[in-house]
């Protein structure tokens, strides 16, 4: 068992930076030792997010294509997005679902709670398998349509190959679905 350290004293938080989706917080610390430091962060925006990795009764993956700004090509994964005020994670992966791919789950079965990068970021993301898919639309946010792309599960390692499924979000994903789905 790992002994639980005590946490560094925030001495003080300030915004250094800003735009219109993020805002960048200076933190000082003092640490048990007494030695201090300034880190910087992404400034908890309270909001958290959810993955889902949608099979069918047939037994393929449902990912989406889709445009990522960050790495300026489209990219293939799973669907996500954040959690709205006073939903929980179950009902915005259903929401997410439905807007994204166009079906809804009967069956959300959650695997693992993650988060990015611990040293930058709070926010939290629920990931969960869903399964008993059915037909259901909802208008989405995206600036286009999105590509919806079958994936056996069978061929599973395949994807993980696959130049275009590289967001370790999406992958972590897929690893952990497998493993609920191999455990029955």
């Amino acid at each position: 068992m790992m002994q639980k350290t005590k946490a560094p004293e925030i001495l003080d938080a300030k915004v250094v930076a800003k735009s219109r989706l993020f805002q960048i917080e200076a933190l000082d610390l003092r640490f048990s030792n007494g030695v201090e430091r300034t880190y910087e962060r992404m400034k908890p925006s309270g909001r958290n997010a959810v993955m889902i990795v949608p099979v069918t009764e047939s037994g393929d993956l449902l990912l989406v294509r889709e445009y990522a700004a960050g790495t300026e090509c489209y990219e293939l994964g799973f669907p996500k997005g954040l959690i709205d005020p006073g939903e929980t994670a179950l009902e915005a992966a259903n929401r997410e679902l439905k807007e994204e791919i166009g079906f809804g789950a009967n069956q959300l079965i959650p695997l693992k709670e993650v988060v990015l990068a611990p040293s930058y970021f709070s926010s939290k993301m629920t990931l969960l398998m869903a399964q008993d898919l059915y037909p259901e639309k909802l208008e989405g946010d995206e600036p286009e349509p999105l590509e919806l792309v079958r994936w056996p599960v069978a061929q599973a390692e395949e994807l993980l190959d696959h130049i275009d499924f590289g967001e370790a979000r999406s992958i972590t994903a897929l690893l952990l679905a497998l493993r609920q789905l191999n455990s029955r």
